[in-house]
This record gives C-alpha cells, structure tokens and sequence, in this order.
C-alpha cells in the first residue's frame, strides 16, 4: 500500500503541474470558497477596529492554506485501530518547520499550526528600518529555528509586499540548513513582490496567497491591501 501510496502522490504532483514548474503560485481566492468573507473581513477598515476579530481572520486564512498546501505533501500508509478492526489511512510521512516573521507572522503562523500541530517552529525578526528621506531596509535581528536540512519549510508572513524580507529571512534560515522544499504562505501578496521572490529564489518554492493586489505605493504598502498587519492585529508601535 505504501507505494501505491507513493505513485498516487507523483501522479497528483504531475497533473497539478509542480513537476514541469516547480515554482509555483496559487492564489486561494480565484476559486469560491469562504476565504473570500475572511479575506474581505481584513481589508475592512471598520472590522480592522477589532484585533481579535482581524487576528482571528488571519488564522482562518493560514487554516485554509494549511490544508490546500497539505495536499501537495508526502504520505504513507499506517494502521489504526478502532474499535471494530483495522482502518489504512494515509499519513504524512514527516512534520513540517512552520516558521513566521515577528511580529505581524503570529496569528497566520498559528493558522498553519492548528492544522500541522506537530510541526517544529522557527521565528525570524525581520522589520523595515525608515529613513528621513522615505527609503528603508531590512534589517534581521533574531532567529531561532531547528535544523533545515532535508525538511520541508512553511514560511509565513501576512504581507508580501516588496518580498525584500521574505528573500533575506530565506536566506538567513539557509545557515540552519537547507530545506528539501520551501513553501511561502501570506494572506495578501502584491504582483511585484511575487515577481521579486521568483526572481531571487531558487527554483522549488511555492506560494500560497490569499490574494494578489496589482498596486505597490511608493511606501512599499499594498493597494488595495489593508494596511499595516502587525499595527492591525497588536496595536501602534512607537
């Protein structure tokens, strides 16, 4: 069974395309499913007035993306014992690294948790630095994760916007290791930060967007978007 198994998840992984383009993008709200009234709750700017209801929105949204990623992963057949006999169900072959950008990461990190509730954790403190004339960087403060090494990865981050911090905590994770596959999970993307991940990342990565806004200001925030995702779900930094 556990190679039939296998050859089940090949041929799911040829039809969906990950073998002819291993770099892939899927944006959940091209199909109708509740992560439209989610997605729409977080952009709200009157439902924004309640954090636990926007954090809580966040967390649905990488629950949604916990699953559909789930589908792509690697399974094999185990035993379980009910009471009246012996049931073959598929289960994942090994847990993935969930691993998020503080602080705004927090409640999409626990999204994806809720549903690989076994997985290891990594967090990355990654934040843009402003300057007088309007420019920023990135800068990469604290990192705590385990080893990378053949595993498969899940980073998170609400936003992607300009994908500049996303490419340098990628990079940065690399000292624990190298991952087998890395998946990307954010809630809103902007079409140039997807751009700027697959032009500076290896081959391999997928990500997973809630949705993809065209519009980059100047100020690197997303439009429509909603806004500042660690401001809305925590409050106003000083």
């Amino acid at each position: 069974m556990g190679k039939k198994v296998e050859v089940i998840n090949a041929i799911y992984l040829f039809l969906s395309g990950s073998l002819k383009n291993p770099q892939m993008l899927h944006v959940l709200n091209e199909q109708s499913s509740l992560i439209h009234h989610f997605i729409a709750e977080i952009r709200n700017q009157d439902v924004q007035k309640d954090r636990m209801r926007f954090r809580r929105n966040l967390e649905r949204i990488g629950e949604i993306a916990a699953y559909e990623l789930s589908k792509t992963l690697e399974y094999r057949d185990s035993e379980v014992i009910t009471p009246l006999g012996v049931a073959q169900v598929p289960m994942l072959k090994e847990q993935p690294i969930i691993a998020t950008i503080l602080r705004a990461g927090l409640p999409l990190h626990q999204g994806v948790l809720n549903y690989f509730d076994h997985a290891d954790n990594a967090f990355v403190s990654a934040y843009r630095r402003h300057h007088k004339d309007g420019t920023f960087d990135i800068r990469l403060d604290y990192l705590s994760s385990p080893s990378l090494n053949d595993r498969v990865l899940i980073l998170t981050d609400p936003m992607l916007a300009t994908g500049s911090s996303m490419v340098m905590t990628y990079k940065a994770m690399l000292q624990k290791g190298k991952p087998k596959h890395t998946h990307i999970v954010c809630a809103i993307a902007s079409a140039q930060g997807v751009d700027y991940v697959k032009s500076h990342l290896p081959t391999g990565i997928t990500i997973w967007a809630g949705a993809v806004d065209e519009e980059l200001t100047a100020q690197a925030y997303i439009v429509p978007g909603l806004g500042d995702a660690g401001d809305l779900a925590f409050g106003e930094k000083d």
